[in-house]
């Protein structure tokens, strides 16, 4: 039986291609789901209203997580960025979404004294696999 989530915590990901790059997740904001807007279908014949359709294609939209990390996460960024792979995120029920995507952009916070460093880390969902066929994403229910 499912259940909704109370807590954020802990909801983390990874990257089959680089299951140790070294993040430390501090928020996460999972993927979502645009339906990209309505068509619209009037025409001369509408007496009173514009009338729309839905599209049919679904778009999933950006994940971005702020999170601590490694300097030494350069080394597996520059690798990294643009490489197509299966992503997994695990919310705090350990239920799972799974999708092909890849990192788009990794940006690093200011660096201070008394604060931890953290980076901004996007990425964008391909919904491809590596050889271009689509491939919609998989939700795994909580064990």
């Amino acid at each position: 039986m499912s259940q909704r989530i109370d807590d954020g915590f802990k909801t983390i990901f990874e990257f089959a291609n680089y299951p140790t790059v070294k993040f430390y997740e501090k928020t996460v904001t999972p993927p979502g789901l645009d339906g990209g807007g309505a068509n619209d279908t009037s025409t001369m014949r509408n007496t009173r209203w514009r009338t729309r359709a839905a599209k049919k294609l679904l778009t999933m939209t950006a994940m971005t997580a702020s999170c601590a990390y490694d300097p030494e996460v350069y080394e597996d960024i520059v690798d990294m960025m643009q490489e197509n792979q299966l992503i997994t995120v695990t919310f705090p029920d350990e239920s799972q979404v799974e999708f092909w995507g890849f990192v788009d952009k990794f940006v690093p916070g200011e660096v201070k004294e008394g604060d931890q460093p953290v980076a901004t880390v996007t990425i964008e969902p391909s919904n491809q696999d590596e050889d271009g066929i689509e491939v919609a994403p998989v939700y795994t229910p909580a064990p």
